[in-house]
């Protein structure tokens, strides 16, 4: 096997094994101690987070898909591995057009806080929906992560939903939204939840982020 391979089964050996919800925050000071490396997800509203988180972890229904875009406020967090090795973050989706404004800048406050002081965060996954490509609100999620000088990958779901063409396109476009971003991680990668495109390469990369490659 080569590295790229090992690393593959190794994540798919973690994964694979406990994953279980820790609890939610909705503000920091429900935040778990900074104990072990964490890897957070973002992305609008719709974007498919709870399906990719699903579909990463292996599990059917770990992250639940809020009835409402934009209804869930909080930080979920999830514990991989036993004994524990890393967290999983899903952060409140953002976009969300019908919010309040009281809504919206409170969610910005602890997403904004939370970036800004958790040591432990060791890379943020912007998800960024195949089908729309980068919007100003993923531009304006990613320059929080530029301004509090956290890494993150950009992450094209729903891949399966359109045209090999029109994905190749959306893909080269995603790719030079990226290199404009300090923080960004070169390498886009492309997924779909519903056909396993791409899973096991996002979840090496989660597992070498998170754990490096030792």
């Amino acid at each position: 096997m080569d590295e790229a391979e090992v690393l593959a089964e190794q994540a798919r050996r973690l994964f694979a094994g406990r994953v279980e919800f820790l609890k939610s925050a909705p503000s920091l000071k429900f935040l778990p101690d900074p104990d072990f490396p964490e890897l957070a997800f973002a992305g609008r509203s719709n974007v498919g987070k709870s399906s990719l988180i699903n579909a990463v972890t292996g599990r059917k229904a770990i992250a639940r898909a809020s009835v409402t875009p934009g209804r869930t406020q909080e930080l979920n967090f999830f514990e991989v591995g036993e004994p524990t090795k890393l967290r999983l973050v899903d952060m409140p989706g953002y976009g969300f057009a019908k919010a309040p404004i009281k809504i919206v800048d409170a969610w910005k406050r602890l997403v904004r806080d939370f970036l800004r002081g958790r040591v432990v965060l060791k890379r943020t996954l912007v998800l960024i929906d195949s089908r729309h490509g980068v919007k100003d609100v993923d531009r304006d999620m990613m320059k929080m992560l530029d301004e509090a000088a956290v890494g993150y990958r950009l992450v094209l779901t729903k891949a399966d939903k359109i045209k090999a063409s029109e994905l190749e396109a959306v893909l080269a476009a995603t790719q030079a939204e990226a290199r404009k971003h300090s923080a960004a991680f070169p390498v886009v990668h492309v997924t779909s939840s519903e056909k396993g495109m791409g899973i096991a390469e996002l979840r090496a990369a989660i597992y070498e982020d998170a754990l490096g490659t030792d």
